[in-house]
């Protein structure tokens, strides 16, 4: 029987400088993990920056790995 384990996606550096260049603009609207993303306020755009250097930087954001047994009958 084997395991699968779903991993959190990891951010890159190209994401943290749309965060910033977003940042500089005034602009809320911006394109993540190939996502885009429009944040609330600028104050939670900083926020998500913060998070994204963080992780980048190797910080832990105390996330954890889901593991989904995959069972049979037995035979």
């Amino acid at each position: 029987m084997a395991a699968q384990v779903r991993t959190i996606m990891a951010f890159t550096q190209t994401d943290a400088d749309n965060l910033r260049a977003a940042i500089a603009r005034g602009a809320k609207r911006v394109r993540i993990n190939g996502e885009e993303v429009e944040y609330a306020s600028m104050a939670e755009l900083r926020a998500a920056l913060a998070m994204v250097d963080a992780e980048l930087a190797g910080v832990s954001r105390g996330g954890f790995a889901v593991i989904y047994p995959r069972t049979g009958r037995g035979l």
